[in-house]
């Protein structure tokens, strides 16, 4: 498997090698067709998977630890010093659950004040263990209650795939980064290999929920880590998610790519950018 990194963009040759071009992707608005085990249509997505999140936020962090096997939070904060966030920044963590990225950026910043988290389920953010300091709000990807050109970094874990309309939530993005802003995207994308991605599949979606059994205290947790794997089958591919990216006029678009199936999405707003 190993790491690597995909990069979409138009710069020629005295710029460095273009390893990859996305011009020709084609562009999605959800990143998942309707999953219709757990909900009926699109129409319903969003108030579902926002129930099913408030049920047994109590639960998320507890199956997180036995999930990762304790090595989530050095891979968050990796990620996030990858992409660029360091001491000065102001740091907004979209779908912020738990807190389980925002505490990695308020350790990184050293100034939990500098980092705000936003999840549309009020049982994640009730249950978010972070930092004093750091400011928790209700709110979607696709409508941020923050002034234009308001924050510095803005982080996403795990939650992409989740998005109702990727073109409205990257324009949000946009809007909220200040010029020269960036944004770092985590998220588990299928294994291209057919073995590795049988493999993940048995793990997620077999070994986790039996874990999320005996850890869990909801019985609906077992369906949500069931819920997890489907969605990341379901998701839409990279160069999709890329071209998305470069759509909302997001320069630098890059996949930095962990085992095979940890995807970080990079990319900066131009500091000469204008509020579109």
């Amino acid at each position: 498997m190993g790491s690597g990194c995909l990069c979409y963009g138009t710069q020629g040759a005295a710029n460095g090698p273009l390893m990859l071009d996305l011009r020709c992707a084609p562009l999605v608005q959800a990143p998942c067709p309707p999953l219709k085990e757990y909900y009926s249509c699109e129409a319903h997505r969003s108030s579902w998977v926002r129930g099913l999140f408030d049920r047994t936020a109590g639960d998320y962090d507890r199956v997180e630890r036995a999930m990762a096997l304790g090595t989530g939070s050095g891979y968050r904060r990796r990620a996030l010093k990858r992409a660029g966030l360091a001491h000065g920044m102001s740091v907004l963590d979209v779908g912020v659950g738990t807190g389980l990225v925002a505490r990695e950026a308020a350790r990184l910043l050293g100034d939990p004040t500098r980092v705000t988290g936003i999840d549309p389920s009020s049982g994640m953010v009730e249950n978010a263990r972070v930092p004093a300091g750091v400011r928790l709000i209700t709110g979607s990807a696709e409508e941020i209650p923050l002034p234009s050109a308001s924050v510095d970094f803005l982080s996403m874990g795990y939650a992409l795939r989740h998005v109702s309309d990727l073109s409205a939530a990257f324009g949000e993005f946009w809007r909220v980064l200040k010029p020269g802003g960036v944004i770092c995207l985590l998220e588990i994308t299928r294994p291209e290999g057919t073995m590795a991605r049988m493999l993940l599949k048995a793990y997620l979606r077999g070994v986790v929920p039996m874990l999320a059994h005996v850890v869990a205290r909801h019985p609906d947790t077992p369906k949500l880590m069931r819920f997890y794997w489907d969605t990341i089958e379901a998701c839409a591919a990279p160069p999709a998610i890329m071209a998305a990216i470069d759509a909302a006029h997001f320069v630098r678009v890059t996949r930095h790519v962990e085992l095979g199936i940890f995807s970080e999405y990079c990319a900066r707003k131009p500091l000469a950018a204008t509020l579109l």
